[in-house]
């Protein structure tokens, strides 16, 4: 995600040239602590989340759940550095294309979060706005979603081939998550359907792999300083804005009549909405919102911000 900050406005027909300073340089220390912190919250939730089996008794022959320190410490990591490459590649996908056309902008800063399911709310760049025109601001944009399909897609297909199938034990401990189209697509592909009375349950890798479907998707949303609020403005300067206030709207009303007559569930997604009003719902000019995208950028952007279609999920957790 990345998050630019408020332009400088100077009046028409005047300059200050007292104000152009060089870019600073990247300060690193604060990213890298926050990267370890984020690595130990994540290992944390992978280790409580897949420490617990389904192993079949040897007396009673009877299949039953036990707790394995083995699995803590071997599927924390694995969940840790699977969703960290991804989260990573994601990152340094706007972070190099900042290094490439020249803006100034911070390195990735990860946000640890050891109650999320996830163990992270992910990672954000700050950005000065001002200085990337149209399709610089694209290009940054959209390089992170798609850095960090390259490395979700494998660690999904490393998953689904993977992970366990086992008769279906109801247990406090398990965690039922939302199927998303792409996840479903690749499941019927490559693994048959689990016989009556067994269900597939998730390795860290496919976990992993669920996770930046899921973050990636709800990056591409199409509303001010989201991944897809960029694409979107990038794409149509002139109906961006009103475009990202139609969409937020429309998605207001959903939670709130979704929540009311529907699914109280929904209610959590108010917590996203707050956070996309505080940051700014419409997108923010670029330097030169007049430089031209041309065809293969256009489409490869609309093709993009198709994924939420196929990456999405209402109802992550059951």
């Amino acid at each position: 995600m990345i998050h630019t900050r408020d332009p400088i406005v100077i009046p028409r027909g005047e300059s200050y040239p007292d104000l152009r300073v060089p870019p600073r340089p990247p300060q690193w220390k604060w990213p890298i602590l926050l990267f370890l912190a984020t690595c130990a919250t994540t290992f944390y939730r992978g280790a409580e989340s897949f420490q617990w089996q389904i192993v079949q008794n040897p007396v009673t022959n009877q299949w039953q759940e036990i707790a394995s320190k083995t699995h803590y410490y071997q599927d924390g990591i694995i969940y840790s550095v699977c969703v960290m490459a991804i989260l990573l590649a994601h990152e340094m996908g706007h972070y190099l294309q900042t290094r490439r056309y020249g803006v100034e902008a911070s390195p990735p800063l990860f946000i640890p979060m050891p109650i999320s399911p996830f163990g992270t709310m992910g990672a954000v760049i700050l950005q000065r706005g001002s200085n990337a025109d149209r399709r610089q601001m694209f290009d940054i944009a959209i390089s992170g979603p798609l850095a960090g399909l390259v490395v979700a897609v494998p660690l999904a297909i490393w998953g689904i081939l993977n992970s366990p199938i086992h008769p279906y034990l109801s247990s406090p401990h398990d965690t039922k998550v939302g199927i998303p189209l792409i996840l479903h697509w690749m499941l019927h592909w490559l693994r048959e359907p689990p016989p009556p009375g067994y269900s597939f349950y998730f390795s860290p890798q496919l976990f992993a792999g669920w996770v930046g479907f899921f973050i990636t998707a709800l990056n591409l949303l199409p509303i001010g300083q989201l991944d897809g609020g960029h694409i979107l403005y990038c794409l149509t300067p002139r109906n961006g804005p009103r475009l990202s206030r139609s969409i937020y709207s429309f998605l207001l009303a959903v939670v709130i009549l979704g929540t009311l007559f529907f699914d109280k569930r929904l209610m959590a997604w108010s917590v996203i909405l707050g956070l996309l009003w505080f940051t700014g719902v419409v997108h923010p000019p670029t330097a030169d919102d007049s430089v031209r995208l041309g065809p293969v950028r256009f489409f490869l952007g609309c093709l993009t911000l198709a994924f939420i279609l196929i990456g999405f999920t209402p109802f992550p957790f059951g």
